[in-house]
Formats: structure tokens, sequence, C-alpha cells
């Protein structure tokens, strides 16, 4: 983007029905705080229903979290386009129905085209696919994303830096998708390494 008036970067945020809203929504919080990236929202219909279940939050509390907020039914939104610049897309969490269409190119509403668009226009999309176990199925659709050049992000909770709170468990997590799309929001210490030492002693 060359336009001085411009921000930094542009990125969309989508949160679907998967469990985990808390991921989406702290993700929102977390650039908004960084200032200098303009976030486009969009949130299914199962995702509201998540997010008032798993959170308690009224859907002003979220779109306030947000610069721009996009109906998931409006094909007709900016982020439509790919003529319309953005830096990237997060889905947090992406449900198995989002999952499929995205696979399958079924651009049926605003996450699944915009999803498209960030394909096809070659930036960077990262899905944090919620689901267990997965079925062939499910694999399958992940392998075709991959082909795409798009990311599969399980939100997978890593506790080598020893994590004490469910925070500090979303807060990594969030750390690490933000990493995918070159932002270093310094939210959790990064990994250096462990002092090496035999399994079992040496009798010299």
């Amino acid at each position: 983007m060359n336009n001085c008036c411009s921000p930094q970067k542009r990125l969309i945020v989508a949160i679907t029905g998967a469990t985990g809203a808390v991921l989406g929504v702290r993700l929102l919080d977390v650039l908004k705080d960084l200032g200098h990236i303009e976030t486009h929202l969009i949130v299914s219909d199962a995702g509201w229903l998540t997010i008032e279940h798993e959170m308690g939050l009224s859907k002003d509390d979220v779109r306030s979290r947000a610069n721009i907020v996009h109906s998931s039914k409006n094909i007709g939104a900016s982020i439509a386009s790919g003529s319309y610049p953005c830096d990237g897309m997060i889905v947090a969490p992406c449900s198995m129905k989002t999952l499929a269409e995205i696979a399958h190119g079924l651009s049926g509403n605003l996450i699944s085209r915009a999803a498209d668009v960030t394909l096809k226009e070659r930036r960077r999309l990262t899905l944090l696919v919620r689901e267990t176990p997965l079925s062939l199925i499910h694999l399958r659709n992940m392998t075709a994303i991959t082909e795409a050049g798009g990311i599969i992000f399980p939100p997978v909770p890593a506790f080598y830096h020893q994590p004490a709170t469910l925070d500090d468990v979303i807060n990594h997590t969030v750390a690490r998708v933000l990493d995918t799309h070159g932002i270093d929001a310094k939210l959790a210490p990064r990994w250096s390494s462990i002092n090496a030492t035999p399994e079992w002693p040496t009798t010299d």
C-alpha cells in the first residue's frame, strides 16, 4: 500500500462458530493495541452465538474492537474483491464447515469469499481450525488449503513456557498466529534453549 494515509497493515479477522471465540476476540484486542493495523471483522451467525455463550459479550462489545465490521452476508463488501488491498486474513477460530467451504472454493458468504480472495491473490491466510479428533475429510480439506498456500494453525497449547493461567495459553497462541503474518506482538516468551545434559551420568 503506497498511499501515505493507509495503515501499515490491513488484516481481515473472521470468527466462526467453532469453540474458542476468545482467540478471535483477543486477536482483535492485540491488533487494536498495536495501533498501526486496520482490522476488518466478519463474524458468522454461529460465531455470534458462540461469542455470547463462551464469553458473554454483546455484538457491540466485539464490533468496537475492530476498525471496520462487515456482515457475513455482504458478498459485495470491499474485502470481497482482490482489488481491495489487504495483507492477509485470519480465521480464529475456524469451524470445519468454514474450512470445507474454503477448501472447495464455495464462496457462499463473506468469510469464505474473503478467504478465497486471499488465496487467489497469494496473500497470507491462517486458519485456526478447531475440532478433535480429526476425520479423513477434515485432513483432506486441510491438505487442500495447505496446497493452495494457506496455513493450518490448530490452537494447540504449548507448555515449554510454563503457562500459569488460561490467559498465558491464549496469549501464546495469538502471538504465534501473528508471527505467521510478520507481526511481533511481544505477548509471550520465545523459545531460547535448554542446557542439554546426558540422559545418564557418565562414569568418567
